[in-house]
C-alpha cells in the first residue's frame, strides 16, 4: 500500500472523550472504546499523516451533558496545542426546548453545526421526518448550522424527504451514507436484506439514494466510515466502489473527508484508512484530491487560514 502523500488532510470527523469528565453510555457495551481517546492519543494516530486541521464530531454523551460537552469542545478549539479547530456538537432537533438549546451557540465561531445519530433503536424509520424533527433542522439553518446525517443505509430514502422540507440548511452525508462496501462492490448481491441485520441494505437502493441525496445542492457527502465495516483481508479495491460512486455523484467541490478516528480502528489504523483512501482516488487529479482532503473543508466549515 503506499503511503500517503504530503497533500494536507483535514479531518471533518474526529472523534474525542474522556470517561474521567463525560458519560458515555454506549462504551460500556464496546471494550476497545471503554477508555480514554484525547488529543495526544489523536496526534500519534495521525503522525506523519499531514493533518493539519480537525473537526470534532459529538460522541453521544449521555443526554444531560450534552450542553456541557458543546460548552468544553468550543474552549479546546480556542488553544493552540491541538489540531482541533471547529466542532459539531449533539442536540435533540424535535425537543421541545431545541430552539433555547441551540441558541445559546448562535455566533460561537467554533460550532459548525449539529448531529442526532438517527440509526440507535430510539429513532426508527421516519423519525427524522416527524413534523418537530423538520422544524428543528429548519431551525438550524436558519441559524446557520449544518446538520449531519447519521442514519441507517436502507433509510436514506428519508434523508431526501428531510433535505426537501429544509431547502436552508446546509447538510452533511456522514460515512457514504453508512454503505457496506462489499455490498456495493457486488454486481450480484442479493437485493433482499437480513431484517436481522439494521444497518443491512441492497445495492441499488444505496446506489439510488445516493444519487438521489447528490442531486440535492445542498447536501455534502463526507467519505468516512466505511472502513469500520470491512473484513480482516480487507484491501483497497473492497472500497473503492462505494467511495467511487460518492465522488462522481457529488462531484469534485460538494465531498469531505473524515477520519471517524477512533471507530475507524474496528478496521484498521488511521494510515491504513488515509492510504487506501489515496489509493483509490489516485486516478483523480491532484486539484481534485486536494479538494476532497483538505479545500472544501476549507469552505463549507468557513476555516480560517
Amino acid at each position: 500500500m503506499p503511503q500517503a502523500t504530503a497533500l494536507p488532510i483535514i479531518d471533518t470527523h474526529q472523534h474525542l472523550w474522556d470517561l474521567s469528565k463525560f458519560n458515555l453510555p454506549w462504551t460500556a457495551g464496546a471494550a476497545i472504546f471503554n477508555r480514554n481517546y484525547v488529543t495526544r492519543d489523536y496526534l500519534a494516530a495521525t503522525a506523519g499523516l499531514n493533518v493539519v486541521k480537525a473537526i470534532y464530531m459529538e460522541v453521544d454523551v449521555a443526554a444531560d451533558q450534552k450542553g456541557a460537552e458543546a460548552t468544553a469542545i468550543a474552549a479546546q478549539c480556542q488553544r493552540r496545542d491541538t489540531p482541533t479547530v471547529a466542532a459539531v456538537i449533539s442536540g435533540f432537533p424535535a425537543s421541545a426546548d431545541f430552539k433555547a438549546y441551540i441558541s445559546r451557540f448562535v455566533g460561537n465561531p467554533y460550532i459548525k453545526g449539529l448531529r442526532q445519530v438517527l440509526h440507535v433503536p430510539e429513532t426508527g424509520p421516519g423519525y427524522c421526518l416527524q413534523p418537530a424533527f423538520v422544524q428543528g433542522v429548519q431551525l438550524l439553518g436558519e441559524l446557520g448550522l449544518s446538520f449531519d446525517l447519521c442514519l441507517r443505509p436502507a433509510e436514506l430514502g428519508d434523508a431526501v424527504k428531510l433535505v426537501d422540507q429544509c431547502p436552508g440548511t446546509r447538510f452533511i452525508l456522514d460515512h457514504c451514507g453508512n454503505a457496506d462496501p462489499y455490498v456495493v462492490a457486488d454486481p450480484q448481491s442479493s437485493e433482499t436484506v437480513d431484517p436481522a441485520n439494521p444497518m443491512a441494505h441492497t445495492r441499488q437502493q444505496w446506489l439510488d439514494d445516493i444519487q438521489a441525496l447528490a442531486q440535492r445542492s445542498n447536501v455534502v457527502c463526507k467519505i468516512s466510515g466505511i472502513i469500520a465495516r470491512v473484513q480482516p483481508s480487507w484491501t483497497p479495491q473492497d472500497l473503492a466502489p462505494t467511495i467511487n460512486h460518492c465522488l462522481d455523484s457529488f462531484g469534485p467541490d460538494r465531498v469531505i473527508f473524515g477520519g471517524d478516528w477512533p471507530v475507524c480502528t474496528l478496521g484498521g489504523s488511521y494510515a491504513q484508512w488515509v492510504n487506501a483512501l489515496k489509493e483509490v482516488i489516485a486516478i483523480r487529479s491532484e486539484a481534485e484530491q486536494g479538494k476532497l482532503l483538505h479545500d472544501n473543508a476549507v469552505r463549507v466549515y468557513s476555516l480560517a487560514g
